[in-house]
C-alpha cells in the first residue's frame, strides 16, 4: 500500500470489491479483512476523491483540501453546488446528526427521498451528505457490503493532521507529482497527472518545475514517441516474475494510454457496451506474465455456486498459448482461494485460450 499511494474504489463487485485486487495481484492470497482494518477501522487510511473515489494514506489528508477549497468556492460538482445554495438549513439538520453519531443516508430522521432529478433516485439526504463530504466536513468509512457510513472528518483524520497547515494548491499538487513519480518509476506527463486526477494544464506546469529542479530526471524511452521522466528512486528490477490476473482498475492499466505504451495492450472496460457489441466480455481481467500482458479473461465469482466460473480467456498477439493458458490457470487458482470459493469452472467458449483452461480445469477437479 505504501508503494502504491493509492487504491481505486469502485461498486461493481463482479469479481471482488476492486480495492482488494491490485494487493491480491502483489501478493498473491491474503486476508482482505487487514485492508478492511487498516482504512475503516484504524483510519490509517481514508476515502477521498482523488483517482475517482479512493482510498489513501491518513497522513496525505493535507494534500486534498485544495480540492475541498475548489467545491466550496463553487468551482466544481455544479449540480451537488446548486442543492447546497438551495437547503443550507437541511445541510445543517444533517451535519448536526453525523455529530451526534455515525449514519448511513437511510439513517437520517428525514431521508427526503425523491427521484426524476439529474441525481437519478438518491435522496436528498445521501445528497447532503455527498455534499458535505465533498466540503471536507464529514469522512466515509465502509460497512458490510460497501455501505458508506459518514462520521465527521475530526472523527476519521487525527488532530495532528488536521493541524498541520493546508498547502497552497500549487504545493499540493508538487507533492502529489512527486509521489506519482514515485509510485510509477519512470512515466509520461500524461501517466503522472492521471496518477490523482490533477488538473491537467497546472499540473503539467509543476511537473516541469520539479524537471527543472533536478527532483525528476527527464529522459527517452525506446519505442515512446513522447518525452517521459525518470523517479531517482526507481530502480530495474533483475526479474519480472508475475504470474496474476488484474484488475481493471489497477494501476498497471487504469490509464489506457500507459497499458498501451508499455505493453501494446488496448484495453476498455466493456461494462456500458452492448452485449451484442462486446469484444471480449463484461468486466475483463488482464492477465499479467512475466513482464508482459499476455491474455486476459472474462470471468465472475459465483458465491452461490462457490466458484469462479470463466466466460472466456484470450491470448494477446504473440503470447505463447500453451504457457499463458498455463500460467492463467494457475493464476485462477489463486484468484478462486483468494475470494473464498471451491475453485473455477470454465463455463463459455470465447477466446483462443478457452479449451486448453478447459483441459486443465477438468485436470484439477
Amino acid at each position: 500500500m505504501g508503494r502504491l499511494g493509492l487504491l481505486q474504489l469502485d461498486s461493481v463487485p463482479v469479481v471482488m470489491r476492486t480495492q482488494y485486487l491490485p494487493l491480491f495481484a502483489r501478493l498473491g492470497p491474503y486476508d482482505p479483512t487487514l485492508l478492511d482494518r487498516v482504512a475503516y477501522r484504524d483510519d490509517e487510511w481514508f476515502e477521498t476523491w482523488c483517482h475517482e473515489a479512493s482510498l489513501m494514506p491518513v497522513e496525505d489528508e493535507p494534500l486534498m483540501r485544495w480540492q475541498k477549497q475548489r467545491a466550496a468556492a463553487g468551482q466544481t460538482w455544479k449540480g451537488l453546488v446548486e442543492f447546497a445554495a438551495a437547503n443550507p438549513g437541511y445541510l445543517d439538520e444533517v451535519l448536526d446528526q453525523v455529530r451526534q453519531r455515525p449514519l448511513a443516508p437511510a439513517e437520517l430522521v428525514d431521508p427526503r427521498p425523491r427521484d426524476g432529478a439529474w441525481w437519478g433516485d438518491r435522496s436528498e439526504g445521501a445528497l447532503a451528505l455527498d455534499w458535505l463530504f465533498r466540503v471536507g466536513e464529514v469522512g466515509i468509512r465502509r460497512r458490510s457490503g460497501f455501505v458508506k457510513e459518514f462520521d465527521l472528518m475530526e472523527r476519521i483524520v487525527p488532530d495532528e493532521i488536521r493541524a498541520i497547515p493546508t498547502p497552497s494548491e500549487e504545493e499540493a499538487h508538487r507533492e502529489l507529482l512527486r509521489r506519482a513519480a514515485r509510485s510509477l518509476g519512470v512515466a509520461a506527463a500524461a501517466d503522472i497527472v492521471d496518477y490523482h486526477r490533477l488538473p491537467k494544464r497546472p499540473a503539467r506546469e509543476r511537473l516541469a518545475e520539479l524537471v527543472e529542479a533536478g527532483e525528476l530526471e527527464a529522459v527517452s524511452v525506446e519505442g515512446w514517441n513522447l518525452p517521459a521522466v525518470l523517479h531517482p528512486e526507481a530502480t530495474l528490477p533483475r526479474a519480472i516474475e508475475a504470474c496474476t490476473l488484474l484488475s481493471p482498475f489497477d494501476p498497471v492499466v487504469w490509464f489506457r494510454e500507459r497499458g498501451e505504451r508499455l505493453f501494446d495492450f488496448a484495453y476498455k472496460l466493456e461494462i456500458y457496451t452492448p452485449a451484442a457489441k462486446r469484444k471480449f466480455g463484461y468486466y475483463v481481467l488482464p492477465f499479467l506474465m512475466g513482464d508482459r500482458i499476455a491474455g486476459r479473461l472474462d470471468g465472475k465469482t459465483d458465491r452461490r455456486a462457490r466458484r469462479f466460473c470463466v466466460f472466456g480467456a484470450f491470448a494477446e498477439p504473440g503470447a505463447d498459448q500453451n504457457l499463458t493458458a498455463e500460467g492463467m490457470a494457475c493464476a485462477l487458482d489463486d484468484l478462486a482461494t483468494f475470494v473464498g470459493v471451491d475453485g473455477w469452472r470454465v463455463e463459455g467458449n470465447r477466446g483462443e485460450l478457452i479449451e486448453q483452461l478447459r483441459r486443465r480445469e477438468g485436470a484439477r477437479r
